[in-house]
Parts: C-alpha cells; sequence; structure tokens
C-alpha cells in the first residue's frame, strides 16, 4: 500500500499519455489524507498547471466559498481530479487520457477512505459514478458503491458560466453537509 506522498512521487514521473507532454507540473491532489468528503474534478486548469496545487483559479475560490457555505474549509476535505495533468486549452479530458490516469484517483481514494465522494461536473460523474451520466438531469442524486456515498453537482466552472445552476449546487451541496453530518454522528455514536 503506497502512501499519498509515494503515489505523488509516482504520478511527478508519470509520461504514459499526452498530457504529460504540455504540463508545467502535475496537479494531484491537496487537502487531508484523513478526510470525509473527498472532491473530485475533470482535471487542471492554467493556474493549477501553473501552481500544481487543484481548484485555485476563479473556480477554485468559488468551491472555497461553496464549502463554506456548508461550514467546511479546504483543509477539511480531499480535493482530487481524474486527471493529474491539464488538458490543452483547458478541454475535457479524453477518454483514454482519463483511463490511464484515474488509477491514481482509485489509489487516493483508497488510501483516504472517504465516506463521500463529490463528482464536480460530467466528466467526473462519467468516470466515477456511470460513464452514461447526465449532469442536468441527474445531479443531486445519491449514489452507494461499495462503502462510499457518491454524488455530482455541477463544476464550479460552470457555475461562473451559467449563474442560474447557482441554486441547484446550493441545494446540493446543503444535501452534502446533511449527509456529512449523518456520518459524523454515527461515527460518534
Amino acid at each position: 500500500m503506497y502512501t499519498l506522498e509515494e503515489l505523488q512521487a509516482i504520478a511527478n514521473k508519470c509520461y504514459r499519455c499526452p498530457l504529460s507532454k504540455t504540463r508545467t507540473n502535475v496537479v494531484f491532489g491537496e487537502g487531508n489524507s484523513k478526510a470525509s468528503i473527498m472532491f473530485v474534478g475533470e482535471g487542471p486548469g492554467y493556474y493549477e498547471d501553473k501552481i500544481g496545487r487543484p481548484f485555485v483559479g476563479r473556480a477554485g475560490q468559488l468551491l472555497d466559498k461553496m464549502l463554506k457555505a456548508i461550514g467546511l474549509k479546504r483543509e477539511d476535505v480531499y480535493i482530487a481530479n481524474i486527471v493529474k495533468c491539464r488538458p490543452p486549452k483547458n478541454r475535457n479530458p479524453l477518454e483514454g487520457e482519463s483511463q490511464v490516469c484515474i488509477e491514481f484517483l482509485r489509489w487516493q481514494v483508497k488510501i483516504i477512505e472517504p465516506d463521500i465522494i463529490v463528482c464536480l461536473g460530467a466528466v467526473a460523474a462519467r468516470n466515477i459514478i456511470d460513464k452514461n451520466f447526465r449532469i442536468t438531469k441527474s445531479r443531486g442524486t445519491w449514489y452507494k458503491k461499495g462503502n462510499f456515498n457518491m454524488i455530482a453537482t455541477y463544476h464550479p466552472a460552470a457555475l461562473l458560466r451559467d449563474e442560474s445552476k447557482k441554486k441547484d449546487a446550493w441545494e446540493d451541496f446543503k444535501s452534502i453537509r446533511d449527509t456529512y453530518k449523518e456520518i459524523e454522528k454515527y461515527m460518534e455514536g
């Protein structure tokens, strides 16, 4: 079994897909290694690639506000992506790129053992919940896979492009908060 640090060292040396040729930094993931909640996006953007940290641009600032609104901080959760290298021009990761890179995410999940996995956007949901996932139709619905409670909501970048989706995302985040509180109460009891 790897540690997160060992896994990150392996990811930093990965050249298994074409995204590795254009990256500035591998964006492995960050946060609480014992987090009950793990947020998964699609892939790093421009700022994430430059800095080497997930969700640090405008979408990341919005995610931080959304976390705060439900009583959480970035340090309370773990944040990762389907792919660890930025796709050119911020396009969605291709299926082959996702398939190569998702092994890192699976290891992260094994190590962290979150109770809740939140898919941020359709790409994450299609790779984690169901390959035919439709974000507008199925966001906000809870799924149980093994020990994991899973939900998908809009990616913060989508909320920046279309503010009409913020109300639905807020409902999803309240549901995440409530499920998190139930799990915490169960673990204490």
